[in-house]
């Protein structure tokens, strides 16, 4: 690798000049999307629809927040998607089956919370031990979760949504107002947020993850639990994306088994979009809430324009692929 000292003044400014660019290039890019469709469809910069690009961010930044904290360790967790419809029946069928006994509406919450919060307890502790207790990749251990995940959504809920979440549910979760103008998902994603920067940003736990993903072999040699860091950063995953899942639960009122059909490609594509590096070790809260706001804001135009939903899929996937290349030329001039 170059040392810095040792550049020229021309070469110095150019590497910077790029590195700028490389930081402005999303929000840029952004803008000119969003003037670019205005000059088709109007109503894409209209209150309403901006609002409405916000309150989707949200669901897309808690489950790109939960890529990351994997991300980081130079993982990703293929099963997110499937454990979030697992989540999503499993909450359903406890809250139904109390409000179905006369159960009090804070009992019937509290058991959808649990009954949630736990599959996706289970679901990282499966990921993370395999990971982190037995060295296996992650490709082959959360491809497999996606699978088992998959079909016990299918099989507790019989094949088909679970209806009559309680209404109480969806307010809490979707639907109610703490305060005029905001809504409670976009309330929960800035909470999650604030939690995640401190987390990230103020504890040896998230200090230690950017270690492990720098340098895994540096982190044994300096004596980090990275086994256990690494178990609860697949653990911290499965819990933001069980929460999302209720949260997706309350806006669609019902326990749905293909709740989670693309959230593992968007999750990835927003958290390596905003800058987050599949080579570990970089990117924070502020990246993946660029990422999940461009994502949304692509999907939305994509919709206002009436695009097809699998050339939407296509131009992900291209999306995503022009993100890493972006992300190996950070890692050139690193």
């Amino acid at each position: 690798m170059t040392d810095a000292a040792s550049l020229s003044a021309p070469e110095a400014a150019r590497r910077s000049l790029v590195g700028w660019l490389l930081v402005l290039s999303l929000p840029l890019l952004m803008a000119v999307m969003e003037l670019s469709v205005y000059a088709v469809e109007p109503r894409v910069l209209s209150l309403r629809n901006i609002v409405n690009v916000l309150d989707q961010a949200s669901y897309a930044f808690v489950f790109a927040s939960a890529q990351m904290m994997v991300i980081l360790t130079r993982g990703f967790d293929l099963s997110l998607g499937t454990s979030v419809s697992t989540v999503s029946v499993a909450s359903a069928l406890a809250m139904t089956g109390l409000v179905a006994a006369g159960a009090p509406d804070a009992l019937v919450v509290a058991a959808g919370l649990i009954a949630g919060l736990g599959v996706g307890a289970l679901v990282g502790l499966f990921n993370g031990g395999f990971v982190a207790g037995l060295g296996i990749n992650p490709f082959v251990v959360t491809l497999g979760s996606l699978n088992i995940c998959l079909g016990l959504s299918t099989t507790i809920s019989g094949g088909g949504p679970v209806f009559n979440v309680p209404d109480v549910f969806s307010r809490l979760f979707y639907n109610g107002k703490l305060m005029p103008g905001v809504s409670i998902p976009i309330m929960i994603a800035v909470l999650i947020g604030l939690g995640l920067y401190f987390l990230l940003n103020h504890t040896t736990f998230g200090r230690s993850l950017y270690i492990i993903g720098n340098n895994p072999r540096a982190a044994r040699v300096a004596g980090l639990p990275s086994r256990r860091y690494l178990m609860f950063a697949y653990l911290a995953c499965s819990l933001l994306a069980a929460f999302g899942g209720l949260m997706l639960t309350a806006r669609t009122g019902s326990g749905e088994p293909n709740l989670g059909g693309s959230l593992m490609l968007e999750s990835i594509a927003a958290a390596v979009i905003g800058g987050v590096s599949l080579q570990g070790g970089v990117g924070g809260v502020g990246a993946v809430v660029f990422g999940a706001l461009f994502v949304t804001m692509l999907s939305n135009s994509m919709d206002l324009l009436e695009v097809g939903g699998y050339v939407q899929q296509i131009l992900l996937g291209c999306v995503i692929i022009i993100a890493i290349f972006l992300d190996r030329l950070r890692q050139t001039r690193a």
